[in-house]
């Protein structure tokens, strides 16, 4: 079969620029992989359509256009990437793997999250407390059950403070999102009607220090509170769900009974996750990897 091997990589202005300039380390390692397989490179930016239709497309963490796309984006923090043929965490490989705790290496992990604790946190994970706290992170959509989730964020909100009747709730509104008069006079009703819940805005650290557990659609601070060692209740779809529990809406008070009691070794999980689920493009094995990325998808390497 003859291909026509160009590749078209799209991306923001910002992400563009470093392109251009080979001054994106895994961008750069990408765009070597391709041309080492004969791949004709050029970046471009989100929304460019001046291709063909037999042109491959590789495009920052939105959707890719045409049949032959995938999407590539940070897993979460750096070094570590993913490519994958769907912009959803929920659709990637990972989400869909299973995962043994027994094939991974115990002393290898216990290393590799203390040091990750240490890097992303400093000493924050070693300071750590229950003191009675459903700690909520909120997104946005406060109103909407969105494809992915089992509910909205709001009926979320009722569901914890309906099945956990012993511990406070904090929820949290993202500093970055852009919610509505509606969604806030929600949240104000909610506060008032319930005095054990608190909702403020920010404060993942101190929250993820002290609260029992993490309620969630599918926020990345439940993937950060496992470097606190906090479990996580998920109501909605997300690639790191594997030691998570995940709601069940006809049966709500077995899933909060059991996220109180929810003890998975995250040292192993985190290892696994990234280092061996993901992209580490600080390793020696980072060109390999993508090149087996790439070959998953049927490109021609």
């Amino acid at each position: 079969m003859t291909y026509n091997k160009t590749v078209h990589i799209l991306l923001e202005p910002d992400l563009l620029k470093s392109a251009l300039a080979d001054s994106h380390p895994f961008i750069a390692k990408m765009a070597l992989v391709l041309e080492s397989a004969s791949f004709r490179v050029e970046y471009r930016l989100h929304g460019d359509q001046n291709r063909s239709d037999d042109t491959f497309v590789l495009s920052h963490m939105k959707p890719p256009p045409g049949s032959r796309g995938l999407v590539f984006r940070r897993v979460y923090e750096y070094p570590f990437w993913q490519i994958d043929s769907s912009a959803n965490r929920w659709e990637w490989d990972v989400a869909k793997v299973s995962y043994d705790p027994a094939a991974v290496s115990g002393a290898d992990a216990a290393n590799f999250y203390r040091s990750w604790q240490k890097r992303l946190y400093g000493d924050a994970p070693q300071n750590l407390s229950s003191e009675g706290i459903v700690y909520v992170p909120l997104q946005g959509k406060l109103h909407e059950k969105r494809s992915f989730q089992l509910c909205s964020p709001i009926e979320m909100l009722e569901h914890c403070l309906a099945h956990d009747l012993g511990r406070k709730v904090i929820a949290t509104i993202h500093p970055n999102e852009t919610y509505s008069a509606s969604e806030i006079a929600a949240l104000d009703q909610l506060e008032r009607q319930n005095s054990r819940l608190r909702v403020e805005v920010g404060g993942m650290i101190p929250l993820l220090q002290t609260c029992d557990y993490v309620v969630t659609q599918n926020s990345s601070v439940a993937f950060a509170g496992y470097f606190f060692g906090k479990p996580a209740l998920l109501f909605g779809k997300i690639d790191f769900h594997h030691i998570a529990i995940t709601a069940d809406m006809a049966r709500l008070a077995t899933g909060f009974a059991k996220v109180a009691q929810n003890r998975p070794n995250y040292a192993r999980y985190l290892y696994w996750f990234w280092q061996a689920q993901s992209i580490n493009a600080g390793r020696d094995d980072v060109y390999s990897k993508i090149a087996t990325r790439f070959e998953r998808f049927g490109w021609p390497m």
